[in-house]
């Protein structure tokens, strides 16, 4: 179970509200604080519990160095937070033994709060009293956790990650994605070209008739001739697709021909059936136009399209049916291809019920049913999703039995008493890539390498905190292990105001909308609270808002939802969770 749900459930009994997002009565942005978050401990003050001993990070020292490089000029790689876990935990002649007690720890907070300007472990920027608390002598020892302990805490949170550096992070994280295949054309669809398409054949191959009529030799009129051998009394077919003509048309002649038909040699011109006249003249038929007929008009020439060896598309497009319908044409059978990336999703938590309604303390799975179509949609093959008790040992079976690219677990990232996750990737040696996201909602999310080749993201447990976590590590990491490219930022004006933290980014859910100002722009929804999927459920996009909030007519990057782009139901379902096909 997760922190962030428990935390949801005894706020909801306190301050019930159907809409955080809805402004009846009030500022939002307030209703959020007051509603949503409920009693708030004091933040600490800075580098309460830090120190500057071997091996050990000031809260400062995390927040400067994170900032310094991720500022200007720096590269991805640069940008990286790799910490290991046992780094995290303190040292001897460290303050890390100083546990991060709060004044008032009655009152919980929950981390993946979407309005929290006051977060005390929200990103910002670093003030004279960091630097002063960083310098403070160590504090006294006293009951340190081993660090070798997979059960120990981390005794200095890592500064949360900017959402776009998180994001980067997660596409660098893949060095090189999974080797090429080659398949049938249709195995290929959805995946990502490992080469360039390139023609076999001429395109079209031959010079086609483009429209039914008649292919005629010369100025007319022309005289309509029945095919060597061909009865008079019989009417004359002509040339049908996919039947070579045997003779050459004479200048003055003329002869029924079908679309896609090849054109017979001698031929000008193909006169459109429409256009034309037949008339009886001196015992035969001629065929006559209302207007002269240029040479080439409705023939498809040879090599229209491409010659031989012309290159059609890079390595790297996505294979679309389009794409498929090409290859075909161009001559291929098979398709060299990188594979589909393969994924695992493990919903974790006692608390949630498969079926029927909520009772006893107990909520519906809503992120079983959503993830696996979800991942479908961006072309990822995975087995149904599969639950998992609040315990620490079946949680390490099942991602040391795992054999997915990518093992996605939904819960358990926060620091709750049942949350697992940070326990047993340390018990793995997993290597964290990002751990916290200033984002909301979403903030405990993370992204972890299992082994080469193989990474784990870690989802907040409430509904819509996960579909941000989903957006902001999982697409890019899954896109990058697909070898897909990055698609182009897509910015839209706002079509309201929207309030924000001011050091978080903030993924809202939006609609889009026409306006005659503007145009298209971006409508904010309703129902955005991290454990509601109301809003999401009715979205084109998720708006991209910077810290401190958007105006309308600003413009914001949009990440588009894959139904948005025309989305079927029909996914990739041959793996299961054994990786067998």
């Amino acid at each position: 179970m997760t922190g962030g749900q428990r935390d949801d459930t005894a706020r909801g009994a306190a301050a019930a509200t159907p809409d955080e997002g809805d402004s009846h009565g009030g500022d939002p942005f307030d209703d959020a604080l007051a509603l949503v978050n409920g009693p708030r401990r004091p933040p600490e003050r800075p580098g309460y519990g830090t120190g500057a001993g071997t091996g050990s990070v000031t809260g400062a020292e995390a927040r400067s160095g994170a900032q310094a490089r991720l500022g200007p000029g720096t590269g991805s790689e640069a940008a990286t937070v790799r910490i290991s876990y046992t780094a995290r935990a303190a040292t001897p002649g460290d303050a890390g033994d100083t546990p991060r007690t709060p004044p008032t720890p009655d009152v919980p907070y929950t981390p993946d709060d979407p309005f929290a300007p006051d977060d005390p472990f929200a990103s910002r920027t670093p003030s004279p009293s960091d630097a002063r608390h960083a310098s403070d002598p160590p504090a006294p020892t006293g009951n340190r956790p081993d660090p070798t302990d997979p059960t120990a805490p981390a005794s200095t949170p890592t500064p949360a990650l900017p959402w776009h550096a998180a994001r980067d992070i997660a596409r660098r994280a893949v060095t090189e994605p999974p080797a090429p295949r080659t398949s049938a054309l249709a195995a290929a669809l959805g995946r990502t070209l490992a080469a360039p398409l390139t023609a076999l054949t001429d395109l079209p191959s031959f010079d086609t008739s483009a429209m039914d009529g008649w292919a005629v030799a010369g100025p007319g009129p022309w005289r309509l001739d029945h095919p060597t051998g061909t009865p008079e009394s019989r009417p004359a077919t002509g040339i049908l697709a996919g039947h070579a003509p045997t003779e050459a048309l004479l200048d003055g002649q003329a002869i029924a021909i079908a679309t896609g038909a090849r054109v017979p040699s001698g031929a000008t011109a193909v006169l459109r059936s429409e256009h034309g006249e037949v008339r009886a003249s001196g015992g035969g038929r001629r065929l006559y136009a209302p207007r002269p007929v240029p040479p080439g008009q409705d023939i498809r020439p040879r090599g229209q399209e491409c010659r031989r060896g012309d290159q059609l598309l890079p390595a790297g497009a996505l294979v679309t049916p389009a794409v498929l319908g090409l290859a075909a044409a161009a001559g291929y059978d098979e398709l060299t291809a990188h594979p589909r990336p393969r994924a695992e999703v493990f919903v974790l938590g006692d608390e949630l019920l498969a079926s029927g309604l909520p009772e006893e303390g107990r909520i519906r799975d809503a992120l079983g049913p959503m993830l696996a179509p979800w991942l479908h949609a961006l072309g990822v093959e995975t087995a149904p999703a599969r639950p998992l008790a609040d315990d620490a040992g079946a949680l390490y079976e099942a991602l040391a039995a795992s054999t997915a690219d990518v093992v996605i677990t939904t819960g358990g990232t926060a620091s709750g008493p049942v949350d697992h996750v940070h326990p047993t990737l340390r018990r793995l040696g997993a290597e964290v890539l990002v751990d916290g996201v200033a984002v909301r909602p979403g903030h405990p999310m993370l992204l972890a390498r299992l082994a080469p080749g193989r990474h784990l993201v870690g989802l907040p447990g409430n509904p819509l905190a996960a579909v941000s976590g989903l957006c902001t590590l999982a697409e890019p990491l899954l896109s990058a292990l697909a070898a897909r490219r990055p698609a182009p930022p897509y910015r839209v004006p706002l079509a309201a105001p929207v309030h924000g933290p001011p050091r978080d980014t903030r993924l809202v859910p939006v609609v889009y909308r026409d306006d005659e100002r503007y145009g298209l722009m971006a409508a904010p929804l309703h129902f955005q609270g991290p454990a509601m999927l109301r809003g999401i459920a009715a979205a084109d996009a998720l708006a991209v808002v910077p810290p401190g909030g958007a105006q309308r007519g600003d413009e914001l990057e949009l990440l588009e939802l894959p139904w948005s782009a025309g989305w079927t139901p029909e996914a990739p379902t041959d793996w299961n969770a054994s990786g067998e096909r």
